[in-house]
This record gives C-alpha cells, structure tokens and sequence, in this order.
C-alpha cells in the first residue's frame, strides 16, 4: 500500500471526499445547456466561440510557461491547469473599470485584462517584478504571500466607497475582485478581510478558487463546512459555482459584482474546481493524491465541455477547432521566443524604483553598490 492510499484509508478507505457538491452550474460535462432559476447567461455565438478561444489559449501558454520551467528558463511556475473556467468566466465577467487583485496563479484573468502574457514570465524568470502598469490593466500586481492580497483588495474597495464610486450602473460605479485559493481561507489575512468587507459593505467579490488542494493538504483538513458557508458567519452572501463551467462563472461573477457596485457589499463565490497539475513546478501531487481522482476531474474539464456545446449547436467545425489550436501553438512559439531573448537586468537597476522621486540614501546605496561589483571587473 503506497502513502497516499494508507492516507485514504485512515481518513475512511478513499480519497474521493464528499458527494458531489450542489453548484450553479449552466453547462454539464456532456456540454448540454441547463437552466438555473437565479443566473442566466445570453451570448452569441461569436461570443461563445470566443470563451473557447480564451480557455484554449490561455491553457496553451500555461503549458508553455511550464516547459520552460522544466527546461530551466524560469524558476518557478504555478500552473492553472484545470482552473481555466473559473478564470476565463470571471475575468470576462469583470467590467473595464473594475479591480482585481491576483494570487500568483490567475494567468487566465490576466489574459482577459489584456495584459502581454510575458509579463507574469519576467516576474517568475527574475528580470523584473511583474512590469504591467496595475492601474492602467486594472489588475495588481502578483501576490506571493498566501492571502495578503485580500487585505489589499479590501483596502481599496473601502475606498471606492470613500471616493462616492458606487450606486450607479455606469462607468462611475466600480467593484473589486479578490482572488485566492481553498488553502488561503485558513489565513488571518483573508478572514480579516472578510470582516472589514463586510463591516464597511465594501463593494468586493471574494473569489475563491476551491481547487482541492492547499498545496499537499486536502480540503477536509482545511475546513468542516463548505467554504461558501463561511461568508454567513461574516454576514455577507455566499455561493458556490461550478468552476468548470466558464458560463455559470461568469454569471455568478457578474451578479455578484453587480451587487458590489450598487453598494449591496461584498459577495463570497466559491469555484469549485481542480488543480490538474502540481502546486507549482517544486510540488509532486502524487505523493498526496491517486490518479483515480485526477481522471475523475478529467472528465469535467471546462474546455471539452465548451467544445461539446459548440459541436451540438453546430456553432463550430473541425476547421474552427483546428484554427484555435493552430493560433494557441503560434502564441505559445512566440513566448518562448520572448522569453528566451529576455536580457537579464543590470544588478544596480534594483534601485531605480525604490522611491518615486529618488533617495539619498538609496543613491548612497547604489553608489556602494556599483563600486563594489566594478572591483571584480577582471577577476577570474
């Protein structure tokens, strides 16, 4: 018996957890359309076309970014595999004067603000810190700890109200969306910002992505009730959503952020989904999981199901699949070109943005800095 299944059995014999959860779910594995009494989504045919584009994408340059990180060109990579439903849905939910604030793992969100998507690879590369302009994306910068983003998210939208940006259904009005994992919510920092949310009716969405597994913990160790539930105990609403349905998703998120930006207070959504792939490229999840689960979550994968829909609706052809897979590899060849020719920094440009309007004693620094590294200049 190996550890993971001598695990299982102490925790009752399998790892599979509890019954399958109730969610809001519009779209089934199978990809047939489901209604559901509260959300509703109404897209084109372009625009579904469009989601499927994004989904296929947005996995084609995270499996490039992994590569690169097996052939040692990036340090580090978190992938989002498996995730790319609960990104794609709620990134297009998000209006273009809304704020979001990443963990390190919403690539796919990124790709939605319409940020280059070299630049989370300069960040994990270690040429720069991220490089996107956050207000200008209306996207912050990666967050590295666990959960300290949620303060930050928080902090901003209690001043959104402050700024008297909320009430309205035009482009005044602005709402926030904070971004985390199943693991996060045992954090101080998140369940901090989930009072000041709610104490302060800040117009925040609390996006949790449940994807099982708090790096190598199961969520049964993380929490005893539904994480959706928790929100009552905050005393703000919470869902639960099928992450692997990127048009529930995006319902859900949209409502949810309407409600924030008419000043109805913050909103706990939890996507239920599956990190397909490891933590990050240092993890091994089959130490801690068996491979009976991760087939089990394959079948759910978001963008099959989106591919189902598209062929029973006849909104697409093999000619369509084939162009989206085509143009995803092209993107994918053009990163890693990017990345590649990515220079590395001068070691003293450490300095230059440490303040807005410079330091003496930062130029003192620099100064001591530069002098230091020159009296190597010739040495073997």
């Amino acid at each position: 018996m190996t550890k993971v299944e001598r695990a299982a059995a102490r925790r009752g014999g399998k790892r599979s957890g509890p019954p399958e959860p109730e969610f809001v779910q519009l779209l089934t594995p199978e990809g047939e359309r489901v209604s559901h009494p509260d959300y509703s989504v109404d897209f084109t045919d372009d625009e579904l076309r469009g989601l499927y584009r994004d989904l296929v994408t947005v996995r084609k340059l995270d499996a490039e970014a992994t590569a690169l990180q097996r052939q040692g060109e990036l340090g580090i990579w978190a992938s989002l595999l498996g995730q790319e439903a609960a990104q794609v849905g709620s990134g297009r939910a998000l209006r273009k004067q809304d704020m979001a604030f990443p963990t390190y793992r919403e690539h796919g969100v990124l790709y939605c603000r319409n940020i280059d998507p070299i630049m989370p690879l300069g960040l994990f590369r270690g040429v720069d810190q991220g490089g996107w302009d956050p207000v200008a994306h209306r996207f912050n910068m990666y967050t590295i700890v666990i959960g300290a983003q949620t303060l930050h998210a928080t902090g901003y939208a209690m001043g959104i109200v402050k700024d008297g940006k909320v009430g309205d259904d035009d482009e005044t009005s602005e709402a926030v969306i904070a971004y985390f994992g199943d693991g996060a919510t045992s954090q101080g920092d998140v369940n901090e910002a989930f009072i000041f949310g709610s104490v302060y009716n800040a117009p925040i969405v609390f996006f949790c992505q449940n994807n099982q597994y708090a790096i190598s913990e199961p969520l049964e160790r993380q929490t005893r009730i539904p994480l959706y539930q928790r929100a009552a105990g905050f005393g703000f609403p919470g869902i639960r959503v099928d992450g692997n349905d990127v048009l529930a998703t995006y319902a859900v998120t949209r409502a949810a952020l309407d409600n924030a930006r008419h000043g109805q207070g913050p909103t706990l959504v939890e996507a239920y989904t599956y990190r397909m792939g490891a933590h990050t490229t240092s993890d091994d999840p089959t130490r801690y999981r068996v491979a009976s689960e991760v087939e089990a979550w394959q079948a759910k994968d978001p963008i099959v199901r989106m591919r189902k829909l598209l062929e029973k609706q006849g909104l697409a052809d093999e000619a369509f699949f084939a162009a989206v897979d085509e143009q995803a590899k092209v993107e994918a060849v053009a990163l890693r070109e990017r990345v590649l020719s990515m220079p590395d920094p001068d070691p003293a440009t450490m300095f230059d943005h440490v303040y807005p309007n410079g330091s003496p004693l930062i130029d003192k620094q620099r100064a001591e800095f530069e002098s230091y590294h020159a009296s190597f200049e010739g040495s073997h």
